[in-house]
């Protein structure tokens, strides 16, 4: 059979049974063992292993080459890289250089990349030696590759490293360095790493964006988050579902909810589920259930979207936030009904809204009774309410739970050191920390960040390294002498150590969000914009109080972000409405 007929027969095939055929007529006619043009034969294979994800098939006719070509091998590691199996592409490989099999750059993306879904940083280091070796640096897509599973498995540095050497650099190189730095807790550099992009002579795409957006999230950067925004817009990037929901998140995630529903109800192309359900949410985060409910309930027929279980879980989340107990517990009883099954997010939330409203013995009851194992998350949001509520012997027995289970977290160990301080329980605070330090578990630091005139401020508690430090902490002793005319105490038995009232006092005036605010108004030129703070932990009923009445006295409007949720003060009162 010639090699074009041949070709134009397997362009043809539509389905399994036709490839099987005309394997299966080559086969007959001794045609196969002697068909060593590559082209159609690899064709062959890939068709297999690709386009009808048979490996198995695959496999057996590779097996029956007498002498395969590298696109051969190339056929079937393409389609390793899409199959149940990606870590088998590294065997074949090795199976290559076993027996002195040509390999190219092809043949090295192609491993990366399955190296690449199962995270295999060891292999991927013996890749990248052989990629040296054999003098492959060069090729800008197999670097593209190497950055981009450097950055997915969580090596920032080796990534970086790529990026830095790479002779030549294409947008999508750029795309997997900004993407990597911004889901690897580096947002502040793929933040930077966006700004560049376009002096080193690159027009940002869809995907570019999508990291830059992402880093806005996660610094709350809504300054820089506007112009990328107005970015998208002026390329017209908005027509891309991805972009506008990553948009939404971004303005939800800076606090200007108000922004992502503009967003959401101006977008010119079609809502997905997934632009519902992140709206659900902003509303979620931001205290606002009435609104999130709203538009839960506007899912349907009528929009041609039905709600998920992402949905739901965002509906009671916004419950929880709210306070609106019974309508988010209603909400999680009817999801089976609906034939939707609650996984384990969905009991946690409806844990944490019985634990938010002291109803300690119906969440523990929640978790006791769900159809499979709770996990370290759950018991750890029930400690929580336990603290709460001060509520030491469900505290004692849910940390004997966690420590059953293996925790070493150090938050297990704060909790129920703070709830014995708050009974000013001193020789079992001290026993706690005696058996952290044992187990050698280390307290997460608290710090806060905020952004000013596009450079990301970061203080920790007690912080004072930065260059601003006199001014920061006499706008603090200023604002300590205002409050006291408002009729501020200072809540102590929020500083959980043994020590006078004074230290205590003078230990909450450390707290980074405190800092963070008190930067903030030193250096906010623009009184109308909000004074924006991103906190890593959750804040302090202290902090909520002081920041209360800082929004009242300097007239400001300021907005926390804490681990949980959103915090906008204003006049004086807080959106949680302090239920939180």
């Amino acid at each position: 059979m010639a090699s074009s007929l041949l070709e134009s027969l397997l362009s043809k095939c539509t389905a399994l049974s036709h490839l099987n055929q005309i394997q299966s007529l080559l086969i007959t006619t001794g045609q196969f063992k002697f068909l060593n043009i590559c082209p159609p034969r690899s064709k062959l294979l890939e068709l297999y292993s690709l386009t009808f994800n048979h490996l198995n098939f695959a496999s057996r006719t590779f097996s029956q080459i007498p002498n395969p070509s590298t696109n051969d091998w190339n056929a079937i590691l393409r389609g390793l890289i899409i199959g149940p199996s990606p870590s088998d592409a590294f065997l074949w490989y090795r199976s290559m250089l076993r027996g002195s099999y040509r390999i190219d750059a092809l043949t090295c993306s192609f491993v990366l990349k399955a190296c690449a879904r199962v995270l295999a940083l060891s292999d991927s280091l013996q890749l990248h030696s052989h990629v040296v070796r054999k003098g492959f640096s060069a090729d800008a897509l197999l670097g593209t590759t190497l950055l981009d599973l450097y950055a997915k498995a969580g090596d920032i540095g080796s990534a970086q490293k790529v990026f830095d050497e790479m002779a030549k650099r294409d947008i999508a190189s750029w795309n997997a360095l900004i993407s990597g730095l911004a889901q690897g807790e580096k947002p502040d550099e793929a933040l930077g790493l966006f700004k560049r992009i376009e002096i080193d002579g690159f027009k940002p795409n869809e995907i570019t964006v999508l990291g830059g957006l992402s880093a806005c999230s996660q610094l709350g950067a809504f300054k820089e988050g506007d112009k990328i925004y107005d970015y998208i817009r002026s390329e017209r990037l908005d027509g891309n579902v991805q972009v506008c929901n990553a948009v939404i998140d971004m303005y939800a995630k800076c606090g200007f909810v108000d922004k992502a529903y503009s967003v959401f109800q101006t977008m010119s192309c079609d809502k997905s589920l997934v632009t519902w359900n992140t709206m659900i949410m902003a509303f979620a985060m931001h205290g606002d259930g009435d609104k999130a409910l709203q538009l839960f309930h506007q899912m349907g027929p009528s929009v041609r979207m039905e709600p998920d279980e992402v949905s739901y879980l965002a509906a009671i989340c916004a419950c929880n936030h709210a306070g609106l107990v019974d309508e988010g517990y209603k909400l999680f009883t009817s999801m089976q009904s609906l034939g939707l099954t609650p996984n384990v997010k969905h009991y946690g939330s409806v844990v944490d809204l019985l634990g938010r409203a002291g109803r300690l013995q119906q969440a523990y009851y929640v978790i006791d009774s769900m159809p499979m194992l709770p996990d370290m998350v759950l018991w750890q949001t029930l400690l929580g309410a336990c603290k709460t509520y001060k509520n030491v012997d469900m505290a004692e027995m849910v940390t004997r739970k966690l420590v059953e289970m293996g925790s070493t977290s150090d938050g297990n160990f704060v909790l129920l050191s703070n709830i014995y301080a708050a009974h000013e329980r001193w020789a079992d605070v001290g026993r706690i920390r005696d058996v952290m330090k044992s187990k050698d578990v280390r307290k997460t630091p608290g710090f806060s960040y905020i952004e000013e005139k596009g450079v990301i401020h970061k203080f920790y508690n007690a912080d004072k390294a930065h260059k601003h430090c006199k001014q920061i902490h006499g706008k603090l002793e200023e604002i300590r002498f205002k409050m006291k005319e408002f009729g501020y105490a200072a809540e102590t038995s929020f500083v959980l150590h043994d020590i006078g009232d004074e230290e205590k006092e003078n230990a909450l005036y450390q707290h980074s969000e405190k800092l963070a605010v008190a930067f903030g108004l030193i250096c906010a030129e623009d009184e109308a914009r909000p004074i924006q703070v991103i906190k890593n932990l959750r804040i302090c009923g202290d902090c909520h109080v002081v920041i209360k009445l800082i929004s009242k006295m300097y007239n400001r409007e300021i907005i926390v972000r804490d681990r949980v949720r959103f915090h906008r003060f204003k006049d004086g009162t807080c959106s949680c409405r302090d239920y939180w």
